[in-house]
C-alpha cells in the first residue's frame, strides 16, 4: 500500500496565494493613487499576455511559461487596485461633494434609525439630490447628520428630508497619536457632517425604504425591546445584555467597557466569531446526535448556515457579525465538499471575498483581529494543547479553553499593542471565567427571544440572565482593580509591530518544524525590535515640545521635557477621565510621557508668562489692560484662550509674538475676526479648531 502523498499546505491553499497579491494591490492603490485609465490598461495588458502564452509556438512558450505565475499575480494586483479605486465614494461619478455650493440644498434619505446622543440625535443618510437654484441634480454619497433635540420630529429609516444647512468636512483633531477618524470615516464612504436645528430641514412626503434593511432594523428594534422589557437591573446589566447579543453599544457605560478592555475580554461584548462559533458548536452537537440528520451532510450544512445567517440578520447584520458569517460559510463549505480541505484556504477565501466586497476592510481593526486570532487558533491551538496531557476531564476542558485563548492572543496582541498601547496581564484568567459565563448568557438571551411570548418563563429567564451578567461585571471589575493587572502606555509603531510579528512567526515555526532558518528569522527580528525600541526611547527621552490640544471647548496645553509633561488648562480635564482619555491620553502614550509638578527648564515669570529655556510662552485668557507699555519679554508663542477680550493690534505691539495660537476653547466667529486682523498685520497665526493641534519643538 502506497503511503499517502503529502501536499504542502502552500499548494493545498490556493486562496492564500491569491490573497497575498490582492492585499498588495489594495495597499498600493491606497498609498500611490493610480488613475483609472492606467489601471484598466495595465489589467488589459497583463490579461492579454497571460492568455496568449498557451498559444505561442512550443519553443517560445517553454521560455515564457515561468512568467505565467507572475502575470497572474499582476492581474490580481491590478484588479485589487481597481476595486479599491471604485470603492472610494468621492471618486465615483455623481458624488454630491462635486456639486455642492454655498447656497445648495440637499434632498436626503435617512439610512438608519437615529441614535440618541447626550445633546442630539445622530443618523447616517444618503444624499439623493443637490438643489442649486432652479436645477435639481441627482447625486450619490452618504453624510452624517446630527439633529438638535429641540423641536426634533420622530424620524425613522426611509424618511426623506429637505436640508438647507452648511455641511462640514470631517477632519482629524490633529492631536499627536489620536485616532485617525477622518480616514476611518472615509473608509465608510463618509466625508461630511451637518448639524441641523429646527428650520434647517423639513420632512418630505413619502418614504424610500429597502425591504431587506427595513427588516433588519425592525428585527433589531424588536430584540432591543424584548431585552429592555425582561432584563432588569442597573444600566450596566442592560448595556452588556444588548452588546453581547446584537452588538448594540449605545447603552454601555464607558468605564465598564474600559474594564473589559483592560482585562482582555472586550471581545465578548463585540458580537463576532465567538458568538457564531458558540451557536455552531451547539448546532453541530445536536445534529450529530440525530441519526438521520448526521448522515445528510449537505442538509446539515444548509441548516447550520441558515441558522447562522438568520442570527446574523436578526441581530442587526453588523459588519463584524457578517464578517464572521462569511468566514464560517467558507470554512464549513470547504469541510463539507472537500474532505482534505485546508482550513487556511477556507479562511483566506473568506478574507478574499470580504476584501473584494470592500477593500477598505483591510484597515478595519475588527477585521485584522478576527483573522489574526482565528489564524493563531488554527495554527497553534493543537500544539499548545498537546504540551500537557491531563487525564481529569474537567481540568482537560479548562486546559483546552486556555490553549484556545493563548493561541488567539499570540497573534492578536501585537496589533492590540499598536492600536491600544496596552496589554491585559490577566487575560488568561478573565477569559477562563468570562467565556463560559458569556456563553450561558448568550444562549439564555436566545432562549428569552424564543420564549418571549410566554411572559412567566421570559421573566424567569430575564432574572437569571440579569444575575449572571451582574456576576460577570463584578468579577471583571475585580480583576481590573488588581494591581499590575494592566501593562499600559506601551510604545508601538508600524515598524515595531511588523518586527514583533516576524519574531513570533519565526519562533513558532522553529518550534513546530524544527528548522533553524525560522529561528534565525525570529532572532534577527527580535534584535531589530530591540534596536528600534531603544532608538525610539532615546529620542523620546530627549524631546522638548509644546502641544496646544484640539479639545473642543477646553483649554489644554502640555509642555514636554524628556519623558515628563506639565499640564496647563481646564481642571475638568484632570477630573473627568472621558475627555482626558479622548483628547490628551493618545498623545501622552505615543510620546511616552508622565505627569510632573515641575520641569527642569520651565520657569513661571508671571501668571500668564512661562519661559522654557530661551522660549517665552504667553497664555492670554483674560482681558489685557490697554494702558500697559511694551513688555521687555518677547513672546515666541502667544496662546489666546477662553474668548479673551483682547485687541490683536495691541497684543502685537505689547508682546511682538512670533506666532499667535487660538486654542479650541474659543468660538469660531471670534477666531475668524482675529485671523483677519493677524493677516492685516502679517502676523503668523494658528487656529487649533481648524488646523488641528499646535505642536512645536522648544
Amino acid at each position: 500500500m502506497k503511503a499517502p502523498v503529502h501536499v504542502p499546505e502552500w499548494k493545498a491553499s490556493p486562496f492564500v496565494r491569491l490573497l497575498l497579491p490582492f492585499v498588495a494591490g489594495i495597499m498600493l492603490q491606497w498609498y500611490l493613487r493610480f488613475q483609472l485609465s492606467f489601471l484598466i490598461i495595465s489589467i488589459f495588458s497583463f490579461t492579454i499576455a497571460f492568455v496568449s502564452i498557451p498559444f505561442l509556438p512550443f519553443h517560445i512558450k517553454y521560455i515564457f511559461r515561468k512568467y505565467q505565475g507572475l502575470l497572474l499575480n499582476l492581474m490580481i494586483t491590478g484588479v485589487a487596485m481597481l476595486l479599491t479605486l471604485l470603492q472610494s465614494a468621492r471618486d465615483k461619478p455623481g458624488w454630491y461633494g462635486n456639486y455642492i455650493r454655498n447656497n445648495s440644498q440637499l434632498i436626503i434619505r435617512v439610512d438608519e434609525p437615529p441614535l440618541e446622543k447626550p445633546n442630539s440625535y445622530k443618523a447616517e443618510a444618503k444624499v439623493l439630490f443637490v438643489q442649486d437654484g432652479d436645477s435639481t441634480i441627482p447625486v450619490n454619497g452618504r453624510i452624517i447628520l446630527y439633529f438638535a433635540k429641540t423641536a426634533y420630529p420622530s424620524l425613522a429609516y426611509g424618511n426623506r428630508l429637505w436640508v438647507n444647512a452648511s455641511i462640514q468636512a470631517i477632519k482629524n483633531s490633529g492631536n499627536p497619536g489620536a485616532f485617525n477618524y477622518e480616514r476611518y470615516a472615509a473608509f465608510q464612504g463618509l466625508y461630511h457632517t451637518a448639524y441641523l436645528r429646527a428650520g434647517d430641514y423639513k420632512v418630505l412626503e413619502g418614504e424610500d425604504k429597502n425591504r431587506f434593511y427595513a427588516f433588519i432594523y425592525q428585527s433589531r428594534m424588536a430584540v432591543l425591546n424584548t431585552l429592555k422589557t425582561y432584563i432588569s437591573g442597573n444600566k450596566n446589566v442592560e448595556g452588556i445584555a444588548e452588546a453581547l447579543l446584537i452588538g448594540y453599544k449605545e447603552d454601555l457605560d464607558k468605564d465598564l467597557v474600559q474594564a473589559y478592555s483592560n482585562t482582555g475580554v472586550v471581545h465578548i461584548i463585540a458580537i463576532s466569531g465567538l458568538h457564531l462559533g458558540l451557536i455552531y458548536a451547539v448546532l453541530f452537537w445536536i445534529f450529530t446526535r440525530v441519526p438521520w440528520v448526521k448522515r445528510q451532510k449537505i442538509f446539515n450544512l444548509v441548516i447550520i448556515l441558515s441558522f447562522l445567517w438568520l442570527f446574523s440578520f436578526v441581530t442587526g447584520a453588523s459588519a463584524s457579525v457578517i464578517r464572521s458569517a462569511v468566514m464560517f460559510t467558507c470554512i464549513l463549505t470547504g469541510k463539507t465538499f472537500f474532505k482534505q480541505a485546508s482550513t487556511y484556504n477556507s479562511l483566506s477565501a473568506s478574507a478574499f471575498l470580504m476584501l473584494s466586497y470592500n477593500p477598505y476592510y483591510l484597515w478595519d481593526v475588527g477585521f485584522q483581529l478576527s483573522y489574526l486570532a482565528v489564524f493563531g487558533i488554527v495554527w497553534l491551538q493543537q500544539p499548545i494543547y498537546r504540551l500537557f496531557y491531563i487525564s481529569f476531564w474537567p481540568f482537560r476542558q479548562i486546559w483546552s479553553l486556555m490553549s484556545v485563548t493563548l493561541a488567539a492572543q499570540v497573534f492578536a496582541f501585537p496589533v492590540c499593542l499598536y492600536y491600544f498601547h496596552q496589554f491585559p496581564n490577566t487575560f488568561l484568567f478573565t477569559n477562563l471565567f468570562a467565556v463560559p459565563l458569556s456563553t450561558l448568557i448568550l444562549f439564555g438571551e436566545i432562549a428569552l427571544l424564543a420564549f418571549s411570548w410566554w411572559a412567566g418563563l421570559a421573566k424567569l429567564l430575564g432574572v437569571v440572565i440579569s444575575w449572571l451578567i451582574d456576576v460577570m461585571n463584578k468579577v471583571i471589575q475585580t480583576f481590573n482593580d488588581l494591581p499590575y493587572s494592566l501593562l499600559d502606555q506601551v510604545y508601538a509603531n508600524v515598524f515595531t509591530t511588523w518586527l514583533l510579528y516576524s519574531f513570533i512567526l519565526g519562533c513558532c515555526a522553529w518550534l513546530l518544524y524544527k528548522n533553524k532558518k525560522w529561528l534565525y528569522l525570529g532572532l534577527t527580528a527580535f534584535a531589530g525590535f530591540v534596536m528600534v525600541q531603544s532608538m525610539a526611547h532615546y529620542t523620546l527621552l530627549h524631546q522638548q515640545k509644546i502641544i496646544v490640544y484640539n479639545a473642543s471647548k477646553y483649554a489644554a496645553v502640555d509642555i514636554i521635557e524628556n519623558n515628563n509633561y506639565y499640564f496647563i488648562g481646564d481642571s475638568i480635564l484632570l477630573q473627568d477621565a472621558l475627555p482626558r482619555n479622548f483628547y490628551l491620553k493618545p498623545a501622552r502614550v505615543s510620546l511616552q510621557v508622565k505627569p510632573a509638578e515641575k520641569l527642569t527648564h520651565l520657569q513661571t515669570l508671571a501668571p500668564h508668562i512661562l519661559k522654557f529655556k530661551e522660549k517665552s510662552i504667553f497664555i492670554i485668557n483674560t482681558p489685557i489692560d490697554s494702558a500697559l507699555s511694551v513688555n521687555t519679554t518677547k513672546a515666541d508663542i502667544l496662546i489666546i484662550s477662553k474668548n479673551a477680550k483682547v485687541d490683536i493690534k495691541h497684543l502685537n505691539l505689547l508682546y511682538r509674538p512670533t506666532i499667535v495660537v487660538f486654542d479650541a476653547s474659543n468660538s469660531m466667529w471670534k477666531i475668524e475676526q482675529w485671523k483677519t486682523l493677524c493677516e492685516s498685520l502679517n502676523l503668523r497665526c494658528h487656529s487649533v479648531p481648524e488646523q488641528g493641534a499646535f505642536v512645536q519643538d522648544l
